[in-house]
């Protein structure tokens, strides 16, 4: 019988994760395990339960994903908007990324890095 080759790192534990950016990296790897149907959509309510659940334990890891937190206030000059959108950065990265023919959550990644690029610094 063939032995299965990995074809990237391994999965880690959700215990090994320092931070959301770490769980992140996971979903960057295997999108389709944490995501439903790769929907950005999902995955903000799925970042929205992390921020809630780090509160419920007494946690103060800051989010950067809140409705009009750090990401949005960066994304809206970056997608050309003049305003930001009650609708939140999921929605407004799914219909840039329908408009441009690509995948969102390839899309979404491909932000990130650009914010975090100049957020880190």
């Amino acid at each position: 019988m063939a032995e299965a080759r990995s074809t990237g790192p391994a999965p880690r534990q959700p215990a090994e994760f320092r931070n959301m950016y770490d769980w992140l990296e996971e979903v960057r790897l295997r999108p389709g395990m944490w995501v439903r149907r790769s929907s950005l959509q999902h995955l903000s309510s799925m970042l929205i339960g992390y921020r809630v659940a780090l509160e419920a334990c007494g946690s103060t890891e800051k989010s950067d994903f809140e409705h009009f937190g750090a990401f949005s206030e960066w994304l809206w000059p970056r997608l050309d908007m003049k305003y930001g959108s009650a609708l939140g950065w999921a929605v407004e990265i799914e219909r840039a990324a329908e408009t441009a023919g690509r995948p969102p959550m390839e899309m979404f990644f491909e932000l990130l890095d650009e914010f975090r690029a100049q957020h880190d610094r």
